[in-house]
């Protein structure tokens, strides 16, 4: 079943179907956006960005396109099986993916791709590109950030953008990522936050603090997206800060 599922056919029909499922949720969703205006000075400069959103928030990822399409864009993604259509299907929305996994313990050559990956990266931000993250991807845990993305702001000196995703009525299927699909004419939101950044001289320590911060508030725009979305709590008329 791992072999079949690797095959060139399995991943191109697998993508293409995610890909349309994508542009379907991007065209029927009713898509409100909050506090969109902190991310249009980046949007129409030329400085680089970096965008993150949590892994369960692919199905719904393109709710952030029509921003992103404005600059050069790519995406982070796992070069595992999984990873191969998810990236077959952002291509399909002109989103080219730069693939990386987080090595594991004693695996050199993983960890020689990371670093390269990484390496790609910060040349791509820092040249004025946009990289789209999914920071607690591909493994988890859920929503705590990886270190790293605030490695790549920390070197290329671009800021960071939080994108909290949700819709509804939508089915979230009881994954280690709680992955959410909407339904066609949901009703979704956005919730934007930023800019962010990461001081060049931050150190492990610093950076660790900086994840769980963000971790937090990223959550907190992912709470808020969902209960614009209709999913939570009476809305409190303006955003947390």
């Amino acid at each position: 079943m791992k072999n079949l599922l690797r095959s060139d056919g399995v991943q191109s029909a697998l993508g293409w179907a995610l890909g349309a499922y994508l542009r379907v949720v991007l065209k029927t969703v009713r898509w409100r956006h909050e506090n969109l205006a902190c991310v249009e000075p980046v949007l129409a400069g030329s400085s680089g960005a970096i965008a993150l959103f949590w892994h369960g928030r692919i199905p719904l990822c393109l709710a952030t396109a029509p921003q992103w399409w404005r600059k050069r864009t790519r995406a982070f993604v796992s070069p595992s099986a999984d990873g191969e259509f998810i990236a077959k299907a952002l291509a399909m929305s002109g989103f080219p993916s730069i693939r990386i996994s987080s090595a594991k313990k004693g695996d050199a050559a993983k960890a020689r791709q990371a670093v390269a990956a990484i390496r790609e990266a910060v040349a791509w931000v820092a040249g004025g590109g946009a990289l789209v993250v999914t920071p607690d991807g591909p493994r988890g845990p859920n929503e705590v950030i990886a270190p790293g993305a605030l490695q790549i702001a920390r070197r290329s000196g671009q800021p960071v953008f939080l994108m909290g995703i949700a819709a509804r009525p939508a089915l979230q299927m009881d994954t280690w990522d709680k992955i959410m699909w909407a339904t066609p004419l949901a009703r979704g939101a956005v919730v934007w936050d930023g800019p962010l950044f990461v001081p060049s001289d931050a150190d492990d320590r610093e950076i660790g603090r900086l994840v769980e911060a963000w971790s937090a508030r990223l959550s907190a725009a992912t709470r808020r997206a969902e209960a614009l979305a209709g999913r939570g709590a009476r809305i409190d008329p303006s955003p947390p800060r």
